[in-house]
């Protein structure tokens, strides 16, 4: 009779979190720090200066606040619930749904600016050039910071995922932060070259230009990523870890894969699902065939 402690040899562990989660749940946190101090600085600027370049970037940086402390929330909420039963696969994909939601928010967000952008190009306002070019280049350097906390992290999971194994383990919840910073920083150097044309050239006109300008190159990260992690929480499967597995367990030759289930469960981890067909094929034979696969986290074997 099989006993507890023998089972528990043949048990998964499911906190497929990634190497790197506490430290970039670190990064994020300070980020969150930078980002909400120089939205109300940039905020309270812009509607004292009347720059819509300005304003755009404080609301920008307030959405931003926002999304950033969402992606802190889900490095907490991941980490306290990691061994938690409930979650079948564990809370690896937690990043992902915040990933998604704050793609979400940066999308609308790109569309207020659109907006707000057009209205001030047909009825322009007066701004305050000299004053909203200094906020808008301390603005710049807290999203530079910001970027340097973040961009260990994110090219750690950059580096992971252009691998020799092919290992996707970007950290979508990171990466959604890095793109909000990087929004942030573009909506900084959009604003100041629109505020200084103003002053020197007399362009009023490209300061709600550079608004709409920033607000479709916005547009487009929030799709990427959007993209990105809807195909991770849609269990989308890996077609470089599909091709391993296939070739791992039929190259052989005396095994075919009649169903293959491959999805990603963690920045770092994936689970599977193989059936094979063969006259002599065990499933201890295929477990050690895909053992070198980096990416397999959770395998479960069928042999027909």
């Amino acid at each position: 009779m099989t006993t507890p402690s023998d089972l528990e040899a043949f048990a998964h562990d499911h906190m497929f979190l990634g190497a790197a989660h506490d430290a970039n749940a670190r990064r994020t946190r300070w980020v969150v720090l930078l980002t909400a101090v120089m939205m109300v600085g940039e905020i309270a600027a812009g509607y004292a200066t009347g720059s819509m370049a300005l304003l755009a970037d404080g609301f920008h940086m307030a959405t931003h606040a926002g999304a950033l402390s969402i992606a802190a929330l889900a490095y907490a909420y991941a980490r306290r619930h990691a061994r938690n039963p409930d979650y079948s696969f564990g809370t690896g994909k937690v990043g992902d749904l915040a990933g998604f939601a704050s793609a979400t928010i940066l999308g609308l967000f790109a569309l207020g600016i659109a907006f707000e952008s057009a209205i001030r190009l047909v009825d322009p306002t007066d701004v305050a050039f000299g004053e909203a070019t200094i906020v808008a280049i301390i603005g710049l350097a807290v999203n530079v910071v910001s970027a340097a906390l973040l961009a260990g992290g994110h090219h750690h999971g950059h580096d992971h995922e252009h691998g020799p194994s092919h290992a996707h383990g970007k950290d979508n919840n990171l990466r959604s932060a890095y793109m909000h910073v990087l929004a942030d920083a573009l909506t900084s150097i959009l604003a100041i070259a629109a505020l200084l044309a103003g002053r020197y050239l007399g362009w009023v006109w490209m300061d709600p230009m550079m608004g709409i300008v920033g607000a479709i190159v916005i547009a487009r990260w929030s799709w990427t990523l959007m993209r990105d992690t809807a195909a991770v929480l849609l269990d989308r499967t890996d077609p470089h870890v599909a091709a391993e597995i296939r070739d791992r367990v039929e190259g052989p030759g005396d095994a075919r894969i009649a169903d293959l289930h491959v999805w990603r469960v963690g920045p770092e981890a994936h689970a599977a699902i193989v059936s094979v067909v063969g006259a002599a094929i065990t499933g201890e034979t295929i477990r050690e065939r895909l053992a070198p696969v980096p990416e397999l986290a959770h395998l479960t074997v069928e042999c027909r």
